[in-house]
């Protein structure tokens, strides 16, 4: 009775190791890896195991941005099961990463957390660190922007959208092509089965008398949304740029 007390608490109870194939993934690849239980002094029930995509997202509590642990995604590796004492379990596990994944920019943490879920127990977790490229979508409307159309990713933030999603905001300034138009552009990727859908807002760099007031009425922004078919993805990056040209020189004035 004493072991199963005080495997209740977390000491000599099971605990778990995930070992991942890599640590360096593209939003929507397939991770491989296994799942090493270890059994603790007693039997436990194990009501399921579960693996975390864990993210840092910036929000707004009090009049302050903070920022906050986050689940992106959650995978459920195994239901329940009885792991004897001292028994060890490997699990192994294949499942596709979700192509609203963010990238890993800046210093952006992304990381798999491993729970057991064990009643009346401390839940042991298991926190793994890994590097996340952009989709090969989203790498083409980056390219775009920054290559054909001479934008700088100034900085990369993970956000709450409507309260309700998790997004990855890319703020940029602009080159030689707007510099003497906007005084940077935002945008937001949402991935859907027929290409991509962005939200842009364009800011509007302050001309005259007129431009001050409109930019202190924040009546200089645009909110605008793209979207961009696979077809016109597949065709690369000068395709991609000329469409979002448009889009940004109707709304520059």
């Amino acid at each position: 009775m004493f072991k199963k007390i005080m495997a209740s608490l977390g000491i000599g109870s099971a605990n778990v190791d995930t070992q991942l194939e890599k640590d360096r993934y593209m939003a929507g690849e397939t991770v491989n890896g296994r799942i090493m239980i270890q059994g603790g002094n007693v039997e436990q029930q194990i009501d399921g195991i579960t693996l975390f995509l864990m993210t840092e997202v910036l929000k707004e509590v009090d009049d302050r941005k903070v920022r906050e642990e986050e689940v992106i995604h959650r995978f459920t590796i195994t239901e329940s099961f009885t792991l004897q004492a001292e028994e060890r379990k490997e699990l192994e596990f294949a499942f596709n990463l979700p192509d609203h994944t963010p990238a890993s920019f800046g210093r952006l943490p992304i990381w798999f957390q491993t729970g057991l879920d064990i009643p009346m127990a401390v839940d042991p977790q298991d926190r793994d660190y890994i590097h996340v490229d952009p989709s090969e979508e989203v790498q083409t409307v980056l390219t775009a922007l920054q290559h054909e159309l001479s934008f700088t990713l100034r900085k990369v933030d993970m956000e709450m959208y409507k309260k309700r999603y998790i997004v990855q905001e890319y703020e940029f300034t602009p080159g030689s092509l707007y510099r003497k138009d906007l005084d940077e552009l935002e945008v937001l990727f949402f991935p859907q089965e027929n290409g991509l859908e962005l939200v842009m807002e364009v800011d509007r760099r302050a001309k005259g008398l007129s431009g001050l007031f409109a930019e202190a009425l924040d009546m200089d922004e645009s909110h605008v949304r793209v979207h961009l078919s696979n077809e016109e993805l597949a065709q690369g990056q000068s395709v991609v740029a000329n469409k979002l040209q448009q889009v940004i020189d109707h709304f520059k004035k």
